[in-house]
């Protein structure tokens, strides 16, 4: 068998080539047979356990539980555990594959970028089916007959997945040559779907021209491109060996301008704003003792040891959710960014209020999004936020400056991550045309900053 793991996303092409048809009518039987690929071919974990040469009924046995029908009867819902009551979406958008309907139902598991990134590609390739919410969210992938399951081993056998054996079928030791994934499908990773979206329509050539770029800031020095290349092909080949394990990071951090030591559990890298961060939760530096989340930036990472989850040196905690098998997953991550703004996620959530110039406001703010959080709200709206955040004394100092501002002007609240630096930048950025009412330390930090600013151009 092949020492490649199978690992392939969903990806349109792919998965019309499986079926040899139009997904309209066969997208449940194009999800099957990825699943078998992962089932026969996926990391150690999610491969079946079967013999050298194996039967449907190995397949059956090893796969769903003890109560799924040996006969040819279309399956009812027998068991919440068995795989074949998993919906279509379950497959599709779970972050484990191994996870069960009733896991998947309970969540919390933020399947809703991903799946209108795949809603878009269908539509994108005509392959749209017009009952798609159906076929997602209540038809059943594996509720079908042993017939068709059987079915589905034979056009594995067909594709060149599998090599037909005397009594069965065999793994093979190299894969048949399939769609490779188009350059698009490797943009699903961004969190804005709908630039999944523009991408996959115009990252194509046009014409032999290319038309469109993305251009983003990007502060990692030239220096330090290998390190960071280095760091991400580490982190990629410890995610491909289950069972991850943490790692021991020496790493420069800018805030206490030292190199510190910590061990963490490395669970994502997210590129936000500027440059790569790897997203890890374990032990914070100069507070070892602490168990949080913090971000990495890649370049500043000296060193990275992976470790076994048995060494003293991991801490306590990372080890019991190791052992309760509750360590985290990124979809954590977005899960916390989506409630406050900021890429900080493990600090606080405070209320943000500020109000902008009518003009201003019209030009750059008021069709824009900034975060699912950041809303307009009226004057009076204003006035209560006060009211309910502050204490009396300056509740009765704020208000009487509010009152001074003109009510056309915008007002807009948000919910923001404490102290975070990407969303101070971003006010700042808006001075002078921004004031910042709540919190009323943010409020306070500004004023200072504005003070110290205006001493630059004292002339």
């Amino acid at each position: 068998m092949s020492d490649t793991v199978w690992a392939e996303p969903i990806y349109v092409p792919f998965l019309q080539w499986l079926v040899k048809g139009p997904l309209r009518q066969n997208l449940p039987q194009a999800v099957r047979l990825w699943v078998w690929l992962h089932i026969l071919y996926g990391p150690q974990q999610q491969q079946l356990a079967l013999p050298k040469t194996f039967t449907y009924a190995d397949c059956r046995a090893a796969f769903f539980t003890a109560s799924h029908p040996g006969t040819d009867a279309k399956p009812g819902h027998h068991d919440d555990l068995c795989p074949c009551e998993k919906c279509t979406a379950a497959w599709l958008f779970s972050p484990e594959l191994g996870s069960t309907q009733p896991q998947w139902l309970q969540g919390p598991m933020p399947a809703a970028p991903a799946r209108k990134q795949f809603l878009a590609a269908l539509k994108q390739t005509g392959e749209l089916p017009e009952n798609i919410d159906r076929l997602l969210d209540a038809e059943r992938p594996f509720a079908v007959t042993r017939r068709t399951l059987t079915s589905d081993l034979k056009r594995l056998h067909e594709l060149g997945w599998l090599q037909q054996r005397e009594n069965g079928y065999g793994r093979v030791a190299s894969w048949p040559t399939y769609p490779a994934p188009p350059r698009a499908s490797e943009l699903t990773f961004l969190m804005q779907p709908d630039l999944a979206v523009i991408a996959a329509n115009l990252s194509q050539e046009i014409e032999g021209t290319q038309r469109f770029f993305v251009h983003t800031d990007y502060v990692v020095p030239p220096d330090s491109h290998d390190r960071v290349e280095d760091w991400q092909d580490a982190l990629r080949e410890l995610w491909m060996k289950p069972p991850i394990l943490p790692i021991k990071l020496s790493y420069w951090s800018a805030s206490r301008l030292e190199l510190c030591e910590v061990v963490v559990y490395p669970v994502c890298i997210y590129y936000y704003r500027r440059g790569p961060y790897l997203c890890g939760w374990g032990q914070v530096p100069g507070q070892i003792q602490d168990i949080d989340w913090r971000n990495y930036r890649l370049d500043r990472i000296e060193a990275l040891t992976p470790l076994d989850w048995q060494e003293a040196v991991v801490p306590a905690k990372l080890k019991q959710a190791y052992d309760q098998k509750k360590l985290p997953l990124p979809e954590n991550i977005q899960l916390w960014m989506a409630e406050a703004w900021g890429f900080d996620y493990y600090q606080p959530a405070n209320q943000l209020l500020v109000r902008f110039d009518q003009e201003w406001e019209q030009r750059y703010i008021g069709k824009s999004l900034r975060h699912e959080t950041f809303k307009r709200v009226s004057y009076a709206q204003a006035q209560s936020l006060i009211s309910k955040t502050l204490t009396p004394k300056q509740q009765q100092k704020l208000l009487k400056v509010l009152a001074t501002r003109p009510r056309q002007d915008a007002y807009y609240q948000a919910m923001y991550r404490h102290n975070d630096p990407n969303v101070r930048q971003r006010l700042r950025a808006w001075r002078p045309h921004i004031e910042v009412l709540l919190p009323w330390s943010l409020r306070q930090r500004f004023a200072q900053e504005v003070v110290e600013e205006a001493k630059c151009y004292a002339d």
